[in-house]
């Protein structure tokens, strides 16, 4: 990266904490893409590609009006992928040298929570799938509304089942999950893991913190120990 610009090292820099999104990168009035994200991007939303930079520092870059990103990140979430969002988060006009920029949001296909991005007539489910001693946890939730829920499987045949069911449009998987399940519960959806395997004392502390009550009894938990450790999966990942 030494020979990049300072703001290809800004972007860079950005980019490799959010190595499984699209980054939408402020400049000016434009949202711009570079490298891979320009090439998918420019392919996926019918784009213009063109570069930035000279000879072996050119980047492939493609943009958007900033004030039409809406329109294009649906077409990217409905199509599974996940955005990054990144402002300058400073003014331009008072910048002493290069604009700062971050990070103010990550949409992914189960956390939209713009009307114009979903559909009024089904939900917009964000799953999570533990798995433990050959049983599965399973935990989904709809972020527009509220309703969440849990349930343990004892086979990976009924886990797809439900899986199908409630048809998530991502699904937040153990990095240690195995295989096969993995392959049948996948399909087509956004998949992404979490690292995070709570057991299931940590899970309830979790979630007792979280909901700020003193007992889980009044969920209906009983029998779903392996699915706590989902439900606190989602939680984090939102």
């Amino acid at each position: 990266m030494s020979d990049l610009t300072p703001m290809a090292k800004q972007y860079q820099e950005i980019k490799n904490l959010h190595k499984d999104a699209i980054l939408f990168f402020r400049l000016g009035d434009f949202y711009e893409m570079f490298n891979e994200d320009a090439e998918l991007a420019s392919r996926e939303l019918d784009l213009t590609l063109t570069g930035r930079g000279k000879d072996e520092n050119r980047m492939p870059m493609c943009g958007i009006p900033y004030h039409a990103a809406e329109g294009y990140i649906a077409k990217l979430i409905e199509k599974g992928y996940k955005v990054a969002i990144c402002e300058q988060i400073e003014d331009p006009k008072l910048a002493k040298g290069l604009v700062k920029r971050d990070i103010i949001r990550v949409i992914t296909p189960g956390t939209v929570l713009e009307s114009s991005m979903l559909s009024e007539k089904t939900n917009n489910y964000l799953m999570a799938i533990n798995h433990d001693k050959g049983k599965f946890g399973l935990a989904f939730i709809d972020a527009t509304t509220g309703e969440f829920k849990l349930s343990d499987f004892g086979s990976a045949e009924e886990l797809n089942d439900e899986v199908k069911r409630i048809n998530p449009a991502e699904i937040i998987i153990s990095d240690i999950f195995p295989q096969e399940p993995r392959r049948l519960v996948a399909g087509s959806r956004s998949l992404s893991d979490f690292k995070d395997i709570y057991d299931n004392e940590t899970a309830s502390e979790k979630l007792l913190e979280h909901f700020k009550v003193k007992s889980l009894e009044s969920f209906g938990l009983e029998g779903k120990e392996i699915a706590l450790g989902s439900a606190v999966a989602i939680l984090d990942y939102l």
